[in-house]
């Protein structure tokens, strides 16, 4: 079985909210919402990209 990864796991949960919020703001026709949503959800994904080829290059993954 393979070692759980902390942080790609808190990466992938908190890209999942924004998403999520991203719905939810649609839903409620905040443009403000869904713009800082949107940015967020784009921080969190490359964020979690940058720390995956890190821990790659340090041969952590």
């Amino acid at each position: 079985m393979k070692k759980l990864n902390l942080t790609m796991l808190l990466f992938a949960i908190l890209a999942t909210i924004c998403i999520m919020s991203v719905g939810i703001f649609i839903a409620e026709q905040n443009i403000i919402g869904i713009i800082t949503a949107s940015i967020s959800f784009v921080l969190a994904m490359g964020f979690g990209f940058v720390t995956k080829k890190k821990m790659r290059e340090q041969g952590r993954l």
